[in-house]
């Protein structure tokens, strides 16, 4: 018998709805397939555990970049903290003295000398401030009476007449530190200025007398002997002079005048002080003229001061 389209798809639908049907009713529910996967790909999981994800590796942390360093600083040592709390205060050290005392070397007295070397019946004659225009007209005066005498000299006339002061040496006569300047009044100055004036001068005179020259004195200017001068004059081999008869040619009394002063005052041993620059030396220089030959008449010998 022949069957017509209509039925033939009936019968079609009819069997794949059993076959469905019969599919629901035999499958367990452990059997369901997950929806991750088969059966088979379920079986796999069980028996070899999957590693789990990795989970996002997490940025690191950004870090403030290093500081600049210059080579110096790189290679400076660290310093030390401060102290947290201030040090007892030290007992401050005592002050040093205003005027040092310099010891004076052995053989070299302090004390300042007026009298002649040798005693008796004699005397020293001295000449301060020079050289100057007058000193020639005394050298040639002492020689004509064979006279040997001491100059006190400053060291700024000694640098300005080097020959005059080598003509000194050389006829026989000793010299004497009368400073640099001749600054008055002597004592009152500083230590550090005397000392300069005594130890510059000696310098400045030793400089113009050429090799060999020696001195054996220093005279303050005015007789402003203080302590402290004298110790600075015996430190560098220099014995304070003073003199025992001051007939002031210096303030030009009178060729009268200072010839009689030197006759009326002198001892035998004595000392003369008398000028041979810082001025008009033409009263100084007459008087020498008469008060030689009257030293000679009494028996005065000529002898330098003592050291």
């Amino acid at each position: 018998m022949r069957t017509s389209f209509a039925q033939q798809t009936r019968y079609g639908l009819a069997a794949l709805l059993a076959a469905a049907l019969l599919a629901s009713c035999t499958n367990s529910p452990q059997d369901e397939p997950s929806s991750s996967g088969s059966s088979s790909a379920a079986g796999s999981a069980s028996a070899t555990p999957t590693a789990p994800p990795t989970p996002p590796s997490s940025p690191s942390p950004s870090l403030p970049p290093l500081p600049a360093t210059s080579p110096s600083a790189s290679s400076e040592p660290p310093r030390p903290a401060p102290p947290t709390s201030r040090p007892s205060p030290s007992k401050p050290a005592p002050p040093a003295p205003a005027t040092p005392n310099p010891p004076a070397p052995p053989g070299t007295s302090t004390s300042v000398v007026r009298s002649t070397a040798s005693g008796g019946r004699t005397v020293a004659l001295t000449f301060d401030d020079g050289p100057g225009p007058a000193t020639g007209q005394v050298l040639d005066l002492l020689a004509r009476y064979g006279v040997r005498a001491t100059f006190c000299l400053t060291g700024r006339n000694a640098t300005a007449y080097p020959a005059v002061v080598q003509r000194i040496r050389a006829e026989g006569h000793r010299l004497c530190d009368h400073s640099v300047s001749h600054p008055q009044p002597f004592a009152a100055l500083s230590y550090q200025r005397q000392e300069y004036e005594i130890v510059a001068a000696e310098e400045m005179i030793l400089k113009a007398g050429g090799a060999g020259t020696r001195i054996p004195w220093f005279r303050a200017p005015g007789g402003g002997f203080t302590v402290d001068n004298q110790r600075i004059a015996a430190a560098n081999g220099l014995r304070p002079l003073g003199w025992s008869v001051d007939p002031r040619d210096w303030s030009r009394p009178g060729v009268a005048a200072i010839v009689g002063t030197v006759q009326r005052e002198l001892r035998p041993g004595g000392v003369v002080l008398l000028h041979d620059a810082g001025g008009d030396r033409s009263q100084t220089v007459a008087a020498l003229r008469q008060l030689l030959p009257w030293l000679t008449a009494q028996g005065y010998g000529f002898d330098f001061p003592a050291v």
